[in-house]
């Protein structure tokens, strides 16, 4: 349980970093967001690539292929004076369907997420000028982990996860940084497990101009303790995702981008790894916007 006692004591210098540059908070009411559909396209169709199969040259011999992902996040935050109560949805599917020159067609799912988390931060302090500004104080939360179908022949996953830690947001770059002991029930199995560890997640935005920005995130989780072993665990998992986004109308933009994720399973050496680079065509709108206020 060492890890957890260094990260517990990293939460707690991060806040002790906040105290001093404590301000007051103006955001208040509820504000309801879109703050991302998006569709991810990509396709490459081949002709006659068997008769072409002994030339020099991939675009002629290649396989046909489509891949198609989607990606939902809905937010409905409650903003008072000491607290905010944050609700969201995440969704996210891919499929990829491949058709060999001389062979059957073939899909399999590239992702497949359903998440729904709902937390409480205490709003402590604001920072006016450090790292363009921001907010930070203790949260907790409880989420909901599943999937939309199975991987195979294994069960479908379902985790509720329980996180407590302490948070740096609303910030002109920092949207989000959360450093977390966490707690779990996985009922993917019966009988179930519980797990224990730590995660940290990252949020930035980086304005460059004028409609663009570049969007980086990152999440990293690390399992310390569970009380069930099974085949398909793994100790650890991380991702990052790295964008620009271009706002081609008011609420429309295209990223580029490209995405990373790794995990290391606990029953052998070999981590494995997927690497996805694309373009993104979102769409985003803020339904209910907290009011600012001056006290």
């Amino acid at each position: 349980m060492n890890k957890l006692k260094v990260v517990l004591l990293l939460a707690c210098l991060l806040t002790a970093f906040a105290v001093n540059v404590q301000a007051q908070n103006n955001k208040r009411g509820w504000q309801l967001e879109l703050k991302k559909a998006s569709l991810d396209l990509s396709s490459t169709d081949v002709k006659n690539a068997e008769e072409y199969k002994d030339f020099p040259n991939a675009k002629l011999t290649s396989d046909s292929q489509t891949l198609v992902k989607g990606h939902l996040h809905l937010s409905g935050d409650y903003f008072a004076r000491n607290f905010v109560w944050g609700n969201e949805v995440l969704l996210d599917y891919g499929k990829t369907t491949l058709k060999p020159v001389d062979g059957e067609k073939t899909t399999n799912e590239t992702s497949d997420s359903i998440l729904f988390t709902s937390s409480y931060t205490h709003r402590l302090w604001q920072a006016e000028n450090a790292l363009g500004g921001f907010e930070a104080g203790p949260f907790g939360s409880l989420s909901y982990q599943t999937e939309f179908n199975s991987q195979g022949d294994s069960p479908l996953k379902k985790v509720l996860r329980a996180a407590v830690g302490v948070k740096i947001f609303e910030g002109k770059y920092i949207k989000n940084f959360h450093v977390a002991g966490f707690a779990e029930d996985d009922f993917t199995y019966d009988p179930s497990s519980e797990n224990y560890g730590w995660e940290a997640l990252l949020r930035i935005e980086h304005p460059i101009r004028d409609g663009v920005k570049g969007v980086y995130s990152g999440m990293f989780r690390n399992y310390l303790y569970r009380s069930r072993e099974e085949e398909t665990d793994i100790d650890y998992e991380a991702s990052l995702d790295a964008r620009l986004d271009v706002a081609v109308m008011k609420e429309i933009s295209i990223a580029p981008f490209i995405q990373y994720y790794t995990a290391q399973a606990r029953a052998f050496g070999k981590r494995g790894q997927n690497l996805q680079i694309g373009i993104s065509f979102g769409f985003s709108h803020t339904f209910i916007k907290a009011k600012e206020v001056n006290e």
